[in-house]
C-alpha cells in the first residue's frame, strides 16, 4: 500500500491540469470558425496588462478533489489506530481534497493579456487572450472576428 500512494499521488496531480487551455490564444481557431466569414478591423493597442485566464477543468474539478481525498485518505490511514486511526482518515480526506482542489485549480491558470485597442473607428475595445506572443503598447494589431469570438493579431 506504501509503494502505491506515490504512483496514485503522481497520476492525480498529472490529471489535475488536464484543461483544454489552446483555445485561448490567438493562433486557434474552434472547429465551427473554419469556413466561416470573420471580420477584420485594425486598430492600436493602447493599454497592456498581463492578467490570468482560469480555465474551467474538463471534469468540473473531480480530478483534483477526488483524487486529493483519496491520498489525504490513505495517508491518513497510515496514522495512529482504532478511533484515533478513523479521525485522522477523516482529516485526511477532508485535507486532502481541499489541497487537491487547490492544486487543480493552480494549475488550470493560464497566462494572458488584457489589452486595450483604440480601433480606427475610434472605438476603444478590451480583449483577453492566452500570452502566446509578444504585445506591446503602440502595436498596430488586427482584430479578427466580432462579439464574444475576438482575436487579436499583429498586423
Amino acid at each position: 500500500m506504501k509503494r502505491l500512494l506515490p504512483v496514485v499521488a503522481i497520476g492525480v496531480l498529472t490529471l489535475a491540469g488536464c484543461a483544454n487551455t489552446s483555445t485561448m490564444g490567438g493562433d486557434v481557431y474552434r472547429g465551427s470558425q473554419a469556413q466561416t466569414s470573420q471580420t477584420v478591423t485594425f486598430g492600436t493597442i493602447t493599454a497592456l496588462r498581463p492578467v490570468q485566464i482560469q480555465a474551467d477543468s474538463r471534469l468540473g474539478g473531480l480530478i483534483g478533489t477526488g483524487g486529493g481525498a483519496v491520498i489525504g485518505g490513505l495517508l491518513g490511514s497510515q496514522v495512529g489506530g482504532g478511533s484515533g486511526r478513523r479521525l485522522a482518515t477523516a482529516a485526511g480526506v477532508i485535507g486532502g481534497a481541499v489541497a487537491g482542489s487547490s492544486a487543480e485549480e493552480s494549475a488550470n491558470r493560464v497566462r494572458a493579456w488584457e489589452m486595450e485597442i483604440r480601433r480606427d473607428d475610434g472605438q476603444n475595445v478590451v480583449v483577453v487572450q492566452k500570452a502566446d506572443r509578444d504585445f506591446q503598447v503602440g502595436q498596430r494589431v488586427r482584430l479578427i472576428g466580432s462579439g464574444a469570438n475576438v482575436s487579436v493579431a499583429p498586423y
